[in-house]
């Protein structure tokens, strides 16, 4: 009754005419964003969250808009997957197995629609677990002390580069740069500056929005200019669109098993939805077998990693939200966006600012209806965008950032700083080393040295504490696992490749 209570009132605010209005537009620019080749819901979160602050957006307004583009965003991915075999974004990948191929076929409509649907169940599935998941997990988050906060820091940075990089050396070495960064500034116990060089301006540290606008946003620009600067053409031809019902209905079981496959990992710190798309495409075509013919373009194997993404997606939402811990790249930013605003998320969050979780909710579920509806007739429309021409684009990227970041600081620092972390960011993407880590250390990393600062000061500097409670205990093993575990799993799914070949 009590969640009926507050989803009620979460629905008296994103009804709202002014809420459902960021609703709609942050769905639709999502899914234009999704659809470009390379910059995905944490490019474009990053590219757009200057504007909440431009526009004067409160918390429960800035939340909303935030989060429509990443659920928008997370649809538009497999529009360039099905029809260019590009991923949108790195959670469409596994659906260019499938997708093209059946393009490939003239199925490009039939895809598309079938994809739309898909990623409408997983992502809509993952709200209600979202819904009554979340409280649960915030009242076990009052039984958290310090140790247990520093591992789970620690699990969320291990599964995080366990599954970010295929080089957990590179993953780890690009946390370590993310927790360095976060040290810059004066230190809250001494007050003696700690690597500031000399400069005023980084005595309060670095904002993790110029630089996470810099990794993203700004790096994603130099990428684009070296890769896509010619612009980019469709590979296959998308006729009359129309809605495959029997085809729909022959993937239904597909769709819920992926969907519950898809929240779990997106559950996981760390994990996110690449994990959660894999995990669906490899669980259903080891039911179909052999004869199930995955990777010639069937439809469950579209169906499964766009359920599983989306869904992974909201089941992201659960950790920042209750444990302040990000599920995923995309959370890590909008954690970032919540922290700016003054909001801390966590078990309190629910008790303190019920207006700006139950809204979140509410307004999840209208999205939803609202992508779906969007996805299905106006397909053709955003197929359109792939079309786009580098010139017109990238200029609109970088203006964006620039006024956005500006606004918000009002410091030409803070832009030299921003470009500086921008030229960083392609050159880690250039050497194969994960830019979600950096981010990731960048926002943690404060919170982890006061939890392990909090733990040696009530144990008396005694390290055996952070190991004193099952709790921390499991984390602690899980995020062993979580380190170790893909190296073996790469090996192991490497085998038969070898194999075919």
């Amino acid at each position: 009754m009590e969640i009926l209570n507050n989803l009620m009132m979460g629905f008296s605010i994103a009804l709202s005419p002014s809420t459902l209005m960021l609703a709609v537009v942050g769905c639709f620019l999502g899914t234009i964003i999704g659809a470009l080749p390379g910059l995905g819901p944490s490019n474009g979160v990053a590219i757009l969250i200057p504007i909440t602050f431009t526009l004067g957006l409160d918390a429960t307004s800035a939340l909303v808009l935030m989060t429509s583009v990443y659920y928008g965003a997370m649809y538009g991915g497999r529009i360039s997957s099905i029809l260019l075999n590009i991923p949108g974004d790195e959670p469409a990948l596994m659906t260019t197995l499938d997708g093209y191929p059946m393009a490939k076929q003239g199925k490009a409509g039939d895809a598309l629609v079938l994809s739309g649907v898909a990623s409408f169940v997983g992502a809509f599935l993952a709200t209600i677990g979202l819904l009554l998941l979340a409280p649960l997990l915030a009242r076990i988050a009052y039984l958290f002390g310090p140790a247990e906060y520093f591992a789970l820091y620690l699990l969320a940075f291990c599964t995080l580069g366990g599954v970010a990089s295929n080089n957990q050396a590179k993953a780890a070495l690009a946390s370590c740069l993310g927790i360095g960064i976060a040290m810059i500034g004066v230190d809250n116990n001494s007050g003696m500056p700690r690597l500031t060089f000399g400069n005023l301006h980084l005595m309060d540290g670095v904002d993790f929005l110029v630089a996470i606008v810099g990794l993203f946003a700004i790096a994603e620009v130099f990428f684009f200019i070296e890769s896509h600067g010619k612009g980019s053409s469709i590979g296959v031809k998308l006729d009359k669109v129309t809605v495959p019902w029997r085809t729909i209905w022959s993937t239904k079981w597909t769709m819920l098993r992926a969907s519950g496959i898809g929240f779990i990992a997106g559950i996981l710190p760390g994990a996110g939805a690449s994990l959660g798309s894999f995990l669906a495409y490899t669980s259903e075509k080891a039911i179909a077998g052999k004869e199930g013919g995955f990777g010639t373009g069937v439809a469950k194997g579209v169906a499964a990693p766009e359920a599983g993404n989306n869904a992974a997606a909201g089941g992201a939402l659960v950790p920042m939200l209750t444990l302040g811990v990000p599920g995923s790249g995309t959370t890590a930013v909008l954690l970032a966006l919540l922290m700016t605003l003054n909001i801390t998320p966590g078990p309190t969050l629910f008790s303190d600012r019920p207006e700006v979780v139950w809204g979140l909710i509410a307004s999840l579920l209208i999205a939803n209806i609202v992508l779906l509806l969007m996805n299905v007739p106006m397909v053709k429309v955003f197929v359109r965008v792939l079309q786009v021409p580098a010139w017109i684009l990238l200029p609109g990227v970088t203006m964006v950032s620039f006024v956005g970041i500006y606004s918000l600081s009002g410091s030409y620092f803070d832009l030299l700083l921003m470009v500086m972390f921008g030229v960083l960011g392609y050159f880690l993407r250039k050497l194969d080393v994960p830019t979600v880590p950096v981010i990731l250390g960048i926002l943690l990393g404060g919170h982890m040295e006061n939890a392990l600062r909090r733990a040696m000061i009530i144990s008396d500097g005694d390290w055996t504490y952070l190991f004193s409670s099952p709790i921390s205990k499991g984390f602690w093993i899980a995020a062993v696992l979580g380190f170790i575990a893909p190296m073996f799993l790469r090996g192991v799914l490497a085998k038969p490749q070898r194999v075919t070949d």
